[in-house]
């Protein structure tokens, strides 16, 4: 319990309210009070069960529509594909995007309406979810530090199995801390905070959204062939990286908050979910612009 709470029926833990981005089961009428501060209120939920299933259709749409178009140039020109935007890493990553556009209806349905599918699909969600994340982030990092997919031929293809495979290996904590909430919300964190799985699944995606960006930028910067085939065109196929960067951050910043390293008060009580919220948002814009992002590259 957050030290400082008030004991009535209207308080809940802080760890509660800030580790279900998806949990809408809490209302506008939470009231803490930290160090005999005024109370604090919460906002988030409610601002996200009016927003949320109206930008997650709009972005499936978007990027419906995006992936359609890059894989039209793909078919129609496949000999315009050429390094750095190889047409084998280019496929990869919208069959990549489509998954997790593909998902977006289920979730906003879910945060509409409820969630009553049940614990096995709302864990199989979130398990594809970052199985296609984790799959764009290593495909970005092969794609971005070596001549790999230049053609596709037996090397390529045992190396996109490989990818796939680890992937999927390391999406799987992802499924294992998710779950129902309160019957209605497929949340993302349905155990503590210190649960061994979660830390693991925190662990990766900070490696994966934080480090490896940071590690490509350094590396791009150190070795000068690297730097060329950025110029020519590279970073593009990374967008999503940068664009997932802040929720991995607000990930970081969530453990440090519930585990106490860093004291909440008022401010970090009232903004935190918001913050965390947006950069997810960030993220999953992904879908749509890193499909157009492409197309945009190979027409100019």
């Amino acid at each position: 319990q957050t030290p400082g709470t008030l004991e009535t029926q209207g308080s809940v833990d802080l760890e509660e309210i800030m580790g279900d981005f998806y949990d809408d089961s809490y209302s506008n009428d939470t009231f803490l009070d930290y160090d005999d501060a005024a109370p604090c209120h919460n906002h988030f939920c409610p601002l996200f069960q009016r927003v949320a299933p109206l930008f997650l259709a709009a972005t499936c749409a978007a990027a419906a529509l995006a992936t359609g178009a890059l894989l039209v140039a793909l078919a129609k020109r496949p000999q315009a594909w050429r390094w750095p935007r190889s047409r084998a890493l280019v496929a990869q990553l919208a069959l990549g995007t489509a998954l997790f556009a593909a998902l977006l209806p289920a979730l906003a349905a879910g945060v509409a309406r409820g969630w009553h599918l049940g614990t096995g699909p709302c864990r199989l969600t979130h398990l594809l979810w970052h199985w296609s994340l984790f799959a764009q982030a290593l495909l970005v990092a092969s794609g971005s530090c070596s001549t790999a997919w230049a053609r596709w031929d037996p090397r390529s293809r045992r190396l996109a199995v490989t990818l796939w495979a680890v992937a999927l290996l390391l999406a799987t904590p992802a499924a294992l801390v998710s779950g129902v909430e309160a019957d209605t919300s497929c949340v993302r964190r349905r155990v503590a905070i210190l649960n061994p799985a979660y830390l693991l699944h925190l662990s990766l995606c900070l490696c994966l959204l934080l480090l490896l960006p940071a590690g490509l930028l350094l590396a791009a910067l150190a070795v000068p062939s690297l730097r060329a085939s950025w110029g020519a065109g590279a970073g593009l196929i990374w967008l999503f990286l940068g664009l997932w960067g802040p929720y991995g951050a607000g990930l970081a910043g969530e453990l440090l908050l519930q585990t106490g390293l860093l004291e909440p008060t008022c401010g970090s009580f009232e903004h935190f979910d918001l913050a965390l919220g947006l950069s997810e948002a960030l993220g999953v814009l992904h879908c749509g612009l890193g499909p157009l992002a492409l197309l945009l590259a190979w027409r100019c």
